[in-house]
C-alpha cells in the first residue's frame, strides 16, 4: 500500500516538474515588454546619475 501510494506521489511530482518546464520556456509578449521596460529604466538610471555627476562636478 505504501508502495504504491509512493508511486502515485512520484509520478504527481515529475508531472508537476513536467508541466513546470514546459511552462518557462516560452516567452510570451508580456515578458518581452517586461524585458524592454527594464532596459529602459536601467538605461535612464544611469543617464540621470551621469547628469547628477556633471551636475555635481560643476557646483564644486
Amino acid at each position: 500500500m505504501i508502495a504504491r501510494k509512493n508511486k502515485v506521489v512520484a509520478a504527481l511530482v515529475s508531472g508537476m516538474l513536467a508541466l513546470m518546464l514546459v511552462g518557462c520556456q516560452k516567452e510570451g509578449p508580456a515578458e518581452k515588454a517586461g524585458k524592454e521596460i527594464d532596459k529602459a529604466m536601467s538605461s535612464a538610471g544611469d543617464q540621470i546619475q551621469a547628469a547628477g555627476n556633471k551636475i555635481e562636478g560643476a557646483v564644486k
